[in-house]
């Protein structure tokens, strides 16, 4: 028989919120292709009774959670939790992404199910949350790390970090990946009044450590000969949203939010250059996505994203120096086409799905030796 993996923690298949949706809806369908039975949880707003259905041949736990936020995110971790200990068969694997509940972990771990628990980006440094907050998210860190039988990171200095605090033998490295986009329609670029090759963009959360402001400094520091396509919900009730629009020139625009995947990947491709001010985290999938649209990149200079976009794009420490980096990148097309190459080139060799997929059936395979359970994995394709 198959061996089945549930996948829990986040807000399920199809993916339509975030990294660990995106993540477990490739990992789910890799898994899928290879063999394995793959259940995921999924978290539905409103009132009603836990239900079954399919997926593309993955097999949906829907838990419905009617409260929003935190609290809602760990009921439905906790049901989705009580669901899997009461379907939980001798053999099983589970997939855990996040811990922010980690302390839910305890369970599964007394029970001996092999859990497998992507550890984030060390959550809990991220000043945004207070300092209760990061508490909370430091001691759940601590008990997953303590409780799970493989430790996934999704960046070598994450995995460092886990190295230190919980020993090397449980630590992974698996990256997030994205689909490599090749051609891309014009629609959603003109829609938006832009010329294709003549626009750059960054998209992210608008929030200071993700270096908006200072990005948005740069380019309106001097004319640039074309527009910067800010994406994201910029509005007039957060101090920094107002600071970083005060700080635009006419060549800055702000477009909102845009979630639809096709004209996303539209707006990536036809950029002549991505921008990416991520300071803390691990791999971010926004800067994998880009590499993958083939995008030249300037990124902030911190490990986390010299280690992702290589030594072939160029990096920032602050608004002045971008602003200059700025000036040489836009008038030399041959080395903004020799970025965009080398991105493609490191994408293609690091943050595939099929890579990806691979090294979590891996880890699943390792999690399930590790609780007496080799045997149960006759049957799933090598």
């Amino acid at each position: 028989m198959p061996s089945t993996v549930r996948i829990l923690g986040t807000h399920g298949v199809p993916a339509a919120y975030g990294g660990f949706e995106t993540a477990a809806e490739h990992v789910g369908l890799y898994l899928r292709d290879q063999g394995w039975n793959v259940i995921v949880y999924c978290q539905i707003p409103g009132e009603g009774p836990t239900t079954v259905d399919d997926w593309n041949g993955l097999q949906r736990v829907l838990v419905h959670e009617p409260r929003e936020g935190w609290k809602g995110t760990s009921a439905f971790d906790l049901t989705s939790i009580r669901h899997a200990m009461r379907e939980h068969v001798d053999g099983d694997v589970w997939l855990t992404f996040g811990y922010n509940t980690g302390v839910f972990d305890i369970v599964p771990r007394l029970r001996r199910i092999p859990n497998v628990i992507n550890m984030d980006g060390m959550e809990w440094t991220r000043k945004r949350w207070g300092v209760v907050k990061q508490g909370i998210l430091l001691a759940n860190e601590r008990l997953a790390g303590l409780v799970g039988d493989v430790l996934i990171a999704d960046h070598p200095v994450i995995a460092t970090y886990l190295r230190r605090h919980f020993g090397k033998r449980r630590v992974q490295t698996i990256t997030y990946g994205a689909p490599e986009v090749l051609d891309a329609p014009t629609g959603p670029v003109e829609e938006l009044g832009l010329t294709p090759d003549d626009y750059a963009m960054i998209v992210c959360r608008p929030i200071p450590e993700n270096s908006v402001l200072e990005i948005v400094q740069a380019w309106s520091a001097a004319e640039r000969g074309m527009p910067l396509v800010v994406v994201g919900p910029y509005g007039d009730d957060d101090p920094y949203h107002v600071a970083v629009r005060a700080a635009a020139s006419d060549e800055v625009l702000f477009p909102g939010s845009i979630f639809e995947p096709e004209r996303i990947q539209s707006l990536r491709f036809h950029s002549a250059l991505y921008l990416h001010g991520h300071t803390v985290g691990g791999t971010n999938p926004s800067l994998v996505e880009a590499m993958g649209a083939g995008n030249a990149v300037i990124a902030h200079d911190n490990p986390y994203n010299t280690w992702v976009a290589g030594p072939d794009n160029a990096y920032f420490t602050g608004a002045d120096d971008l602003a200059g980096l700025l000036d040489d990148v836009l008038s030399d097309d041959g080395r903004r086409q020799r970025m965009g190459a080398a991105s493609r080139e490191r994408f293609r060799a690091e943050f595939t799905w099929a890579k990806i997929g691979a090294e979590y059936e891996q880890a699943l395979r390792t999690a399930l030796a590790r609780r007496g359970h080799a045997q149960q994995q006759t049957g799933v394709n090598a």
